[in-house]
């Protein structure tokens, strides 16, 4: 509808799914090669996630006691009586354990869980002998598989709406940035049984699907659009305030046309809103049944939230997880959306808002800090709007160094040099060098960076490479005598 229309057309180039360009193919490379790292393995918050692809799509229905007495000492730590029976305040008023935990991540590894499934019951009519409980190694292989790959559809998309304000090559380095100088990669390769992947996937899908339609947006694509919104809200609840985006293209729409036409826009609009909580029906259902109720969720009551004094200094810059102290290329990639805004206002004031509320959300939430988080984990969601903006800052960049050709090279090697950082910072983080939980020494992990991850990450790449499970194990003992030794935390 040309009612929908913005002032900033789409170039035709543009509306199609990226092609096999070059940034494309070297991006597609380097997800190839990244593969060995990917850590087909369930457990923390991945436990609750991954029980109900479990038992919906292996046992066909909801009791999740097996996924619970399989899971990790981690998981269980306050879960279990001293004999090791699970405790009845873990039980809901439906005689069902407390899954708090999305079922969104289920609906993207349903189709690569139910391929496992019948490849392990047919390898076993020939006389394998495997497994077909849902985690045996094919299960997980599946599982971690779907993850990354989402991830990396995730990272495409972003990639392709920030060339449409920028540079082929602004955008490549951009994604490149984000993909190796955030959390996403922990989230991606080392705890693939958990939903930030998949968030960063369905956030991008509704932004890239909302872009790629905006120039005249069709029913069917509206209908399309709901879909896409139902399914990120499903993975991730605060998903949801990226509705503010299609909710600015709306006011603009019914400002710009005649008050004749706002019954076709209220048409058009009531449709997507309809199919979008149409959509929302998995995570409704599964709550229902859970908790017996479509809107209880098992977080805490949102009026325990501290919507009066949220602690935004300490999302963005506690050691407690800080979200620009841990991963600071979002620095740039955050100032990079007002360059976003000054091309394109409407998308770009979208995205400004979405940032502030969500972090309004986040630093509102009893349990901001993520527990058991690298970075702060939550702000994954925001990935494909990270990429932009971060694209946006280097072509600004560019605009002021103006010396063609070096200035690939200045913003080529200060995004190397995080991403190595980053990777130094995850090695310390995944191996409990430093706390997995709670605040850290700055002064231990700067020690460690320098003198001490460069002297074991050889080594322990090799052990987690081709001894996974054992180095798995060794680093859940870690976590557990650490935990032990601290007063107790609330599980996430």
């Amino acid at each position: 509808m040309n009612e929908t229309s913005v002032m900033y057309a789409v170039p035709r180039r543009l509306m199609r799914w990226p092609a096999m360009t070059w940034p494309v193919c070297a991006l597609s490379i380097l997800f190839l090669l990244s593969l060995p790292v990917v850590n087909p393995y369930v457990h923390g918050d991945g436990v609750g996630y991954y029980a109900y692809a479990q038992s919906l799509v292996i046992d066909h229905d909801l009791n999740f006691e097996d996924d619970w007495r399989a899971a990790t000492p981690g998981f269980l730590k306050d879960r279990v009586d001293a004999n090791g029976q699970l405790l009845a305040e873990e039980y809901t008023v439906t005689g069902r354990l407390r899954n708090h935990f999305s079922v969104g991540p289920t609906i993207l590894w349903a189709p690569f869980l139910t391929l496992a499934h019948a490849g392990v019951i047919v390898a076993n009519s020939l006389g394998a002998e495997i497994p077909a409980n849902g985690y045996s190694r094919p299960y997980l292989a599946a599982m971690a598989s779907a993850t990354v790959l989402y991830g990396f559809l995730g990272l495409l998309m972003a990639f392709d709406l920030a060339r449409r304000y920028t540079s082929d090559t602004w955008a490549f380095l951009a994604t490149l940035g984000i993909w190796f100088a955030s959390s996403l990669p922990v989230y991606m390769y080392f705890n693939p049984a958990w939903s930030h992947a998949h968030s960063a996937f369905s956030v991008a899908l509704f932004l890239w699907y909302w872009q790629r339609t905006r120039s005249q947006r069709s029913l069917r694509q509206w209908i399309v659009l709901g879909l896409a919104a139902g399914l990120m809200m499903n993975v991730y609840y605060p998903n949801a305030i990226l509705m503010i985006v299609p909710a600015i293209e709306a006011l603009a729409a019914y400002y710009s046309s005649k008050p004749r036409r706002w019954a076709c826009l209220l048409k058009v609009h009531a449709c997507f809103l309809v199919t979008a909580l149409l959509a929302l029906l998995p995570t409704l259902a599964t709550r229902w049944a859970v908790f017996g109720g479509p809107l209880e969720s098992g977080y805490p009551p949102i009026a325990e939230w501290n919507w009066t004094s949220p602690v935004w200094r300490s999302v963005l810059f506690s050691a407690n997880h800080g979200l620009l102290s841990w991963t600071p290329a979002l620095i740039p990639a955050l100032l990079g959306l007002f360059a976003t805004r000054r091309k394109d206002a409407l998308f770009g004031t979208g995205l400004l808002l979405a940032v502030v509320i969500f972090g309004y959300f986040i630093s509102s939430y009893p349990d901001w800090d993520g527990l058991s988080s690298f970075g702060n984990r939550f702000f994954i969601s925001l990935t494909p709007v990270f990429v932009i903006g971060l694209a946006g800052a280097l072509d600004s960049f560019a605009r002021w160094w103006n010396r063609p050709g070096s200035d690939v090279v200045a913003a080529g090697s200060l995004l190397a040099l995080l991403a190595l950082w980053n990777a130094g910072f995850i090695f310390q983080w995944g191996t409990q060098m430093i706390p997995s939980r709670g605040a850290i020494s700055w002064e231990q992990m700067m020690h460690n960076q320098f003198a001490v991850v460069p002297a074991r990450i050889t080594n322990d790449l090799e052990h987690y490479l081709f001894r996974r499970d054992s180095i798995m194990q060794r680093i859940e003992v870690k976590d557990l005598e650490r935990r032990q030794s601290e007063a107790p935390n609330r599980e996430p």
